[in-house]
C-alpha cells in the first residue's frame, strides 16, 4: 500500500494503482454529491474530464514532477473509462448504477417533494427551470423528469400544448434552411455558385429591393426560392 503515501519516485505499477483507486474514488464521490454537481455531463464523462485536467496540469506547472507518472495515470484512466462505457452498454444494471434512471419532479400539475429532495433541488431552482422553458404555471405541467445528466425534461398537459399545422391536418412547405450569402460586408461566392447566380444579380437585387450596397450589410441570407433577408449595420 506504499502507493498511498508520498514518495520521491513511484514505479509504473504504483502509478497504475494510484490512478485506478482515484478513478473509483472520484466516481463514488460524485455519486454522493448528486447529479446536480455535474449538470449536462454524464457521470463517467465528468470524472474523466476532472481527473485528466488535474493530472496533465500538474507536470506543466511544477518542474519537480516528472511526466512518467502523468502519462501512465492518463493511460490507465482512459482505459478504465473505455471499460466503464463498454460495461455500461453490456450490463443494464451497471448502467443504472452509474447513470440513475429518470424520476419525476412534477406529476399532473403537482410538485413531488420526494423527487426534489432526491435531486437536491430547491423550489426556487425548479421555478427557475420552469421560467427557462417559458412555463409560468406549474399546473400546466403533466410531467417533469429529472434526467441522469442533471437536466429537467418538461411535458405539458395536452390542453396547453401549442397548436401546430398537423393538428388541423394542414399541408406545410418542407423545411428550407437559408444560406448565408453575405457576412459582414463580404459575399460568399461559394453560395452564389451553388444557387447559380452572379455577383451582378446580387448587387442589382440589393439596390432595387433593399436600397443598399454589399458593404452596408451585416448579414444576408437566401432560401431555395431566392427570397433574401438583409440585416444592416445599425
Amino acid at each position: 500500500m506504499d502507493f498511498f503515501h508520498g514518495q520521491d519516485s513511484l514505479s509504473i505499477l504504483e502509478w497504475t494503482l494510484r490512478a485506478a483507486v482515484t478513478f473509483i474514488f472520484v466516481i463514488f464521490t460524485v455519486k454522493i454529491m448528486g447529479q446536480r454537481a455535474i449538470s449536462q455531463l454524464r457521470l463517467l464523462d465528468f470524472v474523466i474530464a476532472l481527473m485528466l485536467g488535474n493530472i496533465i496540469a500538474h507536470p506543466l506547472s511544477d518542474q519537480r514532477i516528472g511526466l512518467k507518472g502523468s502519462v501512465v495515470a492518463t493511460i490507465v484512466i482512459i482505459v478504465l473509462y473505455l471499460i466503464g462505457v463498454f460495461l455500461s452498454l453490456k450490463w443494464p444494471r451497471l448502467r443504472k448504477a452509474i447513470n440513475s434512471t429518470p424520476f419525476p419532479l412534477i406529476k399532473e400539475g403537482e410538485i413531488l417533494y420526494k423527487g426534489l429532495k432526491r435531486a437536491r433541488l430547491s423550489i426556487d431552482d425548479l421555478l427557475a427551470e420552469l421560467r427557462k422553458e417559458k412555463i409560468e404555471d406549474v399546473k400546466k405541467v403533466a410531467l417533469a423528469l429529472w434526467e441522469s445528466d442533471g437536466e429537467i425534461s418538461f411535458f405539458l398537459d395536452p390542453q396547453f400544448e401549442a397548436i401546430t399545422p398537423s393538428f388541423y391536418q394542414l399541408q406545410t412547405e418542407p423545411f428550407d434552411l437559408p444560406q448565408t450569402i453575405i457576412r459582414e460586408g463580404r459575399i460568399d461566392l461559394s453560395v452564389l455558385r451553388k444557387i447559380g447566380k452572379e455577383e451582378e444579380w446580387l448587387t442589382h437585387t440589393l439596390r432595387s429591393l433593399h436600397h443598399t450596397e454589399v458593404n452596408n450589410i451585416l448579414l444576408a441570407t437566401i432560401d431555395s426560392q431566392n427570397n433574401m433577408k438583409v440585416f444592416l449595420y445599425v
